[in-house]
C-alpha cells in the first residue's frame, strides 16, 4: 500500500465513523421528541423518525444525491449521478451525506407532533429528501451559486438546520395548535412532556453525535499536501458553544422563572450546537463562546415569542432551536470568522453574503414546503380528527401503544 492510498483509507475510515455518529443522532431526536411529548403519541414519534431515515435514505440515494452533488446546471441544481450516485462519488461520502439529509427531514417531526396524519408525514419526508433539501444543498455544498458567491456554512446551520426549521415553521403554522394549547383569550396552556429523562438522554446523544456532524465535515483527518487536519479544533469550538448556551439558558431561566428550567436548558445546549455548526471551522474559541452565549438568549426568548406572540404550537421547541439559531449561526460567520468576519477587520462583505444565503434558503423552503403541506391538507388531509388526537396517535395510527400497561384514561396521556 502506497502512502496516498494509506491517507485515503484513513480519511475514509474517519468519515465513516463520523457518519455513524450522525446516524446515532436520529435516535437522539427520537428520544427528545418522545420525552417532550405525551405518552399516548410515543410510538408515533418513533415511527416517524424511523421512516424519516428509511424513506429518506432511498429517496436521497436514487435522486437527492445527484441533485445535490451532480455537475451543476447554472448553479441551481445537479444533473449527474441520478439513480447511480456512486458514479460521481464514493459510497462513504454518499452515506455521510445521507445521514445529513435525514437530519434535515426529522427536525419537522417534533414541531408537528401529536396531531399530524402519519401518511401525510411520510409523503412530506419523501419529498424533502428527494427534492427540497438536495436542491437547496447544491447551492452551498454542491458547487452552486451560493458557493460561488462565497457563502460559508461549514456543517449546515442553514443547509441542514434552517431548512428543517423553516419547514417546521410552515408545517406547524398550517397544521394549527394541539387541542387545549390555547385557551380563552389566547391564554397559553403548557402541555408537559411525559418523560424528561428520555428527553435528556436524547440531548446527550445529540451532543455526542454533533462531534461527528461538525468534525466529520472536514471529511478528512490527514492531507498529503497540508498534513494533519485539526478535527480537534472543530470539536472544541462545537463543545464550547454548546456549553456556553446551556449555561446561559440555565441562568436566564433561573432569573426569569425563579427556577432553572430543565427542558429549556436541554434545548439551550442544542441551540448552541446548531449555532456553531456553520462557523465551527473558522471562528476562535472565544468566538465560539460568544456564539453560544447569544444562542442561549435566543432559545429562551425565541421559544416565548413563537409560543406566546406567534401562537405557533411547537411541542419540542424545534423552530427556536433549528431555525432561529440556524439563522443566527449562519450570520455569526460574517461577524466572527477570523479571516472574513466583521469583528476581525474584514468589513461587511461576508456578513452580506451570509444574509443573502439565509434569505435564499428561507424563501426556497417556505415556498416549497408551503405548497407541499397545503396540497397534503387539501387532498389526503394533514391533521387527524379531534377525537383521534384526544385518544392518541399510537392507537389510532398504529394500533398499538408504547406503554401498553397504561390505559388510555391514565394521566400520562
Amino acid at each position: 500500500m502506497d502512502f496516498a492510498m494509506l491517507v485515503d483509507s484513513i480519511n475514509m475510515l474517519w468519515v465513516l465513523v463520523a457518519a455513524v455518529l450522525v446516524f446515532a443522532m436520529q435516535l437522539g431526536f427520537t428520544l427528545v421528541e418522545c420525552g417532550f411529548t405525551r405518552a399516548k403519541n410515543a410510538a408515533n414519534i418513533i415511527m416517524k423518525n424511523l421512516m424519516d431515515y428509511a424513506i429518506g435514505s432511498l429517496a436521497f440515494y436514487l435522486v437527492g444525491f445527484g441533485l445535490m452533488f451532480g455537475a451543476t446546471a447554472v448553479g441551481l441544481i445537479g444533473l449527474t449521478g441520478l439513480i447511480r450516485p456512486e458514479s460521481i462519488n464514493t459510497p462513504t461520502f454518499i452515506f455521510f451525506q445521507t445521514v445529513f439529509a435525514a437530519t434535515a427531514a426529522t427536525i419537522v417531526s417534533g414541531a408537528m407532533a401529536e396531531r399530524t396524519q402519519f401518511r401525510a408525514y411520510v409523503i412530506y419526508s419523501f419529498v424533502i429528501s428527494l427534492l427540497i433539501y438536495p436542491i437547496a444543498g447544491h447551492w452551498a455544498w454542491g458547487g452552486g451559486w451560493l458557493s460561488e458567491l462565497g457563502f460559508k456554512d461549514f456543517a449546515g446551520s442553514t443547509v441542514v438546520h434552517s431548512v428543517g426549521g423553516w419547514a417546521a415553521l410552515v408545517g406547524a403554522t398550517i397544521l394549527g395548535p394541539r387541542i387545549g394549547k390555547y385557551g380563552p383569550g389566547k391564554k397559553v396552556n403548557a402541555i408537559p412532556g411525559h418523560n424528561l429523562p428520555l428527553g435528556a438522554a436524547g440531548v446527550f446523544l445529540l451532543w455526542i453525535g454533533w462531534f461527528g456532524f461538525n468534525a466529520g465535515s472536514t471529511v478528512s483527518i490527514f492531507s498529503i499536501e497540508g498534513g494533519i487536519v485539526d478535527i480537534g479544533f472543530v470539536a472544541m469550538t462545537t463543545n464550547l458553544a454548546a456549553a456556553a448556551a446551556a449555561t446561559v439558558t440555565m441562568f436566564l431561566t433561573w432569573f426569569r422563572y425563579k427556577k432553572p428550567d430543565v427542558s429549556m436548558t436541554l434545548n439551550g445546549a442544542l441551540a448552541g450546537l446548531v449555532a456553531i455548526t456553520a462557523g465551527c471551522d473558522g471562528v476562535s474559541y472565544y468566538g465560539a463562546l460568544a456564539i453560544g452565549i447569544i444562542a442561549g438568549f435566543i432559545i429562551v426568548f425565541g421559544i416565548e415569542f413563537v409560543d406566546k406572540v406567534l401562537k405557533i404550537d411547537d411541542p419540542v421547541g424545534a423552530i427556536s432551536v433549528h431555525l432561529l439559531n440556524g439563522v443566527w449561526g449562519t450570520l455569526a460567520v460574517g461577524l466572527f470568522n477570523t479571516e472574513s468576519g466583521l469583528f476581525y477587520g474584514a468589513g461587511f462583505t461576508q456578513l452580506g453574503i451570509q444574509a443573502i444565503g439565509v434569505a435564499a434558503y428561507g424563501g426556497w423552503t417556505v415556498i416549497t414546503t408551503g405548497i407541499l403541506f397545503t396540497v397534503l391538507k387539501k387532498t389526503i388531509g394533514l391533521r387527524v380528527p379531534a377525537e383521534e388526537e384526544i385518544t392518541g396517535l399510537d392507537i389510532v395510527e398504529h394500533g398499538n401503544s408504547a406503554y401498553p400497561e397504561w390505559s388510555v384514561g391514565d394521566e400520562l396521556r
